[in-house]
């Protein structure tokens, strides 16, 4: 791994220990193997995945928890159909990516909206995130994948005060709560 490698992972590594700060429970979510990665780039038909998006990977790639909620996400839910449908859907609205046949899909939500590295960007350890949305043409949305990881973080602060709320109200525990440690524990709830 080159310097500029490991300072994308080292960016990635850092957005995901603000979220376990601020409450998140580690063990709420799950990172890929080296082999599941590979085997997410090679149904994908790509044989490069840069630093950032492996680390990402790496850290959430199984089980993402709280991240990217409602949205296809990680190495078992982006395969080789996900990355059909956002060609697809370049087709048919063009944009600006330049190596459309060689995208990388990062998450698909619903079949129609797609956030993916362009083919052209795979040797890069930290390049731009585009979005492929159904009916407008692509458009590069996030500055890199450490920029993209870090706005698709989940909110803790505003999980926990729905948390306290719904807990004031006598509400019952939703499914959710489990993803993020009481304040001041180090265990989920």
């Amino acid at each position: 791994m080159d310097s500029h490698d490991q300072e994308a992972v080292a960016a990635v590594r850092a957005v995901f220990d603000q979220v376990i700060a601020d409450g998140l429970a580690p063990e709420s979510v799950t990172g890929a193997t080296d082999e599941q990665v590979e085997a997410y780039a090679a149904a994908q038909g790509v044989t490069a995945v840069p630093a950032a998006v492996r680390e990402v990977l790496r850290l959430i790639g199984v089980d993402h928890g709280l991240w990217q909620v409602g949205s296809s996400f990680g190495v078992d839910a982006v395969g080789r159909d996900a990355k059909r449908y956002a060609q697809a859907a370049l087709a048919q609205d063009g944009g600006a990516i330049r190596d459309p046949g060689g995208l990388l899909v990062l998450v698909m939500h619903q079949a129609y909206a797609f956030h993916v590295v362009d083919g052209a960007d795979l040797g890069h350890p930290d390049p731009p995130v585009w979005l492929i949305t159904e009916g407008e043409p692509a458009r590069l949305a996030w500055r890199s994948v450490t920029h993209w990881f870090d706005s698709m973080g989940p909110d803790v602060a505003a999980y926990r005060t729905r948390l306290e709320v719904m807990a004031e109200l006598g509400g019952w525990m939703p499914p959710w709560a489990r993803h993020l440690r009481p304040s001041g524990t180090g265990r989920a709830l």
